[in-house]
């Protein structure tokens, strides 16, 4: 009898991948710790009571020995808190590990490539093959010669019985660039980010997290700085990150742009760009003398005003500010409209969900329209392309 070999579909019941009774907890953990700021205390108190709730462990591995193998595996220490008294805090290898979840999370389906990875049009002494050849011309730099082709000429040329190898016969192959980009990330960090019972800090965290994650490992020639802003703007540190709290602030827009435009330009790379996580409502100004003029009812068109000629300026410098904004207040939106038509870029509103599945695949680079990629997994949408400049766009 002939084999037959039968084709079609074999359907099972799924089988959930082998995680041992660390990792499970583990992933619950680092969600806890971003969302408690770094607080480990206030993270396992959190996980005893999940755990309580939907039978975490069992009696063969307790919470007390996840513990005990977080100090065991160095993702824990002991250190003094800030009031002086004992206490444990994360290390190094779990802001790393914090960092790569939300790289996984929210970054999925990327994968780690080499030096720079933002293509452009055009031909020349790149980093990355395009397939083509052309003729050897003076001032080719010797390791772009192909030799295969070459030799292939030259034999095709001269013959086999006369072999020989001439400039003639020389074949170099294109290259095409890879630019790099020089990207600040703005975090509002005003108090208004956790009113009205909303955490909006936690997956703007989230957001910077991968987004620094991804730049350190796809696009290693790219640098990326970030700065919060309330009364007044400065940096933080990517491995600050997962720490990050909103204060007592008001929302100083003018003072976050102007640290961030004095970034960038000191800043070698042509393509340049600012990222602008907000809800929206700029309430705070800082004088000449060095006092704060705030006003936090409504819109203050002093103050609104002054972020709009910030929009300008970064116009003037080339450099495109992204807006993603986290709030749906009509009257917010109008003014994000209009600074957004000052920069003549682009403001996205999302919400906190989505704000936490945006994914920037590529940059934007110098004089060329760029291509952000939005994955919105739970809505089975990809790959959404922007409209023209200073056009929001709303989820």
């Amino acid at each position: 009898m002939k084999n037959e070999t039968k084709k079609g579909f074999y359907f099972k019941q799924y089988e959930a991948p082998f995680q041992s009774p660390f990792d499970k907890l583990f992933d619950v953990f680092k969600e806890l710790i971003t969302h408690t700021s770094g607080d480990f205390d206030e993270a396992i108190d959190w996980l005893r009571e999940l755990d309580k709730e939907y039978k975490l462990t069992d009696e063969n591995y307790t919470i007390d020995d996840f513990v005990e193998d977080l100090k065991k595996k160095g993702y824990i220490r002991d250190q003094l808190k800030d009031d002086g008294t004992p206490g444990i805090g994360i290390t190094a290898k779990t802001e790393r590990a914090i960092r790569q979840q939300a790289l996984d999370n929210i970054f999925g389906n990327l994968k780690r490539s080499g030096s720079g990875n933002h293509k452009t049009k055009h031909s020349g002494n790149g980093d990355e093959h395009t397939g083509e050849f052309r003729e050897f011309h003076f001032g080719d730099g010797l390791e772009r010669i192909s030799l295969t082709e070459s030799l292939r000429n030259a034999q095709i040329n001269n013959g086999l019985a006369d072999f020989m190898l001439t400039e003639n016969d020389l074949v170099v192959e294109e290259t095409q660039y890879k630019s790099q980009m020089s990207t600040v990330l703005m975090i509002d960090i005003s108090h208004s980010m956790v009113l009205y019972g909303e955490d909006r800090i936690t997956p703007a965290k989230k957001v910077a997290m991968a987004l620094a994650e991804l730049i350190t490992t796809r696009y290693p020639k790219d640098t990326l700085d970030i700065l919060v802003f309330g009364n007044d703007a400065w940096t933080i540190a990517i491995r600050d990150l997962p720490y990050l709290k909103v204060g007592p602030f008001h929302t100083n827009t003018v003072a976050g742009l102007q640290l961030a435009m004095d970034i960038l330009r000191r800043k070698r790379n042509t393509n340049k760009q600012i990222f602008m996580i907000t809800d929206g409502k700029p309430s705070c100004v800082r004088e000449k003398d060095g006092s704060y003029y705030m006003n936090s009812y409504g819109l203050d068109e002093y103050i609104v005003d002054k972020c709009y000629n910030q929009a300008q300026q970064a116009r003037k410098l080339h450099i495109p500010i992204t807006t993603f904004m986290i709030a749906n207040d009509p009257y917010l939106q109008k003014f994000v409209n209009r600074f957004t038509e000052a920069n003549q870029e682009k403001a996205f509103y999302t919400g906190l969900k989505g704000l936490g599945e945006i994914i920037f695949e590529d940059y934007r680079v110098s004089q060329k329209s760029f291509l952000l990629c939005l994955i919105f997994p739970h809505q089975y949408l990809k790959n959404l392309l922007l409209r023209g400049g200073g056009n929001p766009l709303y989820f």
